[in-house]
């Protein structure tokens, strides 16, 4: 169902408030610099300082703008199950194409919990899922033997994987375990060559908020099975793969749009604060290199 370059949108803010506005360029902007997919209210999006009325706000609009011209992957994870579930709910009857359900944070549930986390999910809303696993954010794991046992259990709702566990070993493990075809996404910039050298069809990006075209364009690269434009694509991007983590995410990532995009401030929200001057420097050098300014 999902391929190619999908950024995990940023939520754009504006003195304290979600910026409709600057988000609905966003939202073309990036589907007219060839992203195959949306995600909002994500890790990136900040979703976890959103309120309810917020995050379903940002789903909305993002749903609303792409009109059908790339699916919209709405982030909808909480580490409450019920609270998950009605962002689904919601995603569902806004017309989102998928739900984004990251693994339980601080709770740090059992490999059962997670299995009756998901399994309670994929029961009672029919809206596909793709799992999240981000086990530095998280604490928690999603082990490959539970996304093998969770994509096999629910075959037609969980449909996708983001993975952000850095263990490459893993996309041949989800291929070798689920016997059919299971749309395995990087989660990791820095990793997404090898990841879809491996079998993967592309990445939830970071970077692709800021460097739209040149993501989609590298994952086209991928897709072709054309490596050398890959890594010279690749080696355009990686300083700003490794940038956009300099300070605490997504305060450098909304450094890079407000230098690139004159719509979108970098302003964060607690306990998030704006990137230290050590992090604008490697920002404003990796757009440099990657002659993004």
């Amino acid at each position: 169902m999902f391929s190619g370059s999908i950024p995990a949108l940023v939520t754009p803010f504006r003195d304290g408030s979600f910026d409709e506005a600057a988000f609905r360029k966003l939202v073309d902007w990036q589907i007219e610099c060839g992203s195959k997919a949306l995600v909002p209210c994500g890790t990136t999006g900040e979703a976890s300082t959103l309120s309810n009325a917020e995050h379903h706000r940002v789903i909305e609009i993002c749903v609303e703008q792409a009109a059908g011209r790339v699916p919209v992957i709405a982030g909808c994870g909480s580490n409450d199950t019920q609270n998950a579930l009605l962002h689904m709910n919601f995603s569902k009857k806004a017309g989102a194409a998928a739900a984004l359900c990251v693994a339980p944070y601080y709770n740090k549930p059992s490999q059962a919990g997670l299995i009756a986390h998901f399994s309670h999910l994929a029961s009672s809303c029919d809206l596909p899922i793709v799992l999240y696993n981000v086990p530095g954010r998280t604490v928690t794991d999603i082990a490959p033997k539970t996304t093998i046992e969770l994509a096999n259990k629910f075959p037609d709702q969980i449909i996708a994987i983001k993975d952000a566990s850095e263990d490459l070993s893993r996309v041949a493990d989800h291929r070798m375990g689920i016997g059919r075809d299971f749309c395995q996404l990087s989660g990791n910039d820095e990793l997404a060559l090898p990841f879809n050298a491996a079998g993967g069809k592309g990445c939830i990006s970071v970077t692709a908020n800021v460097a739209p075209a040149l993501c989609a364009e590298f994952q086209q690269a991928c897709a072709d099975n054309d490596l050398v434009a890959a890594r010279k694509l690749n080696d355009r991007l990686y300083p700003l793969h490794y940038a956009m983590f300099e300070d605490s995410s997504p305060a450098p990532v909304k450094y890079a749009m407000s230098r690139v995009l004159d719509y979108v401030t970098d302003e964060v929200r607690l306990p998030i604060v704006s990137c230290s001057e050590h992090a604008r420097k490697a920002v404003d050098a990796a757009l440099e290199h990657a002659g993004l300014v």
